[in-house]
């Protein structure tokens, strides 16, 4: 019997992982996607160190991802990068946050 109990404590241990690896999978998946996509020519957005984009009314494309990235598209095409990037356990607790 002690045995027996000693085998389903095992097989828990290895569920929960086996669980916290596939809600991972699924974050990391919903983390590429975007939950903002804004046209603009401010200079005042909450994360934007780089008030020289907008500067004489030129518009740029911010895209804020579910993982906390923000991708700001020039108007040449070129891209620049705000904010970190949410990882594993950090990334885990937005994703059952947000879903």
């Amino acid at each position: 019997m002690v045995g027996h109990m000693t085998e389903n404590l095992i097989m828990t241990q290895y569920d929960d992982k086996v669980q916290y690896q596939r809600d991972l999978l699924k974050a990391e998946e919903w983390a590429q996607s975007f939950s903002s996509l804004h046209r603009h020519s401010l200079s005042s957005m909450w994360y934007d160190t780089r008030p020289q984009d907008t500067a004489d009314g030129q518009h740029v494309t911010d895209i804020i991802y579910n993982s906390g990235l923000i991708k700001r598209i020039l108007p040449d095409g070129s891209e620049v990068f705000f904010g970190k990037e949410l990882k594993g356990k950090d990334l885990l607790d937005s994703y059952h946050k947000h879903t």
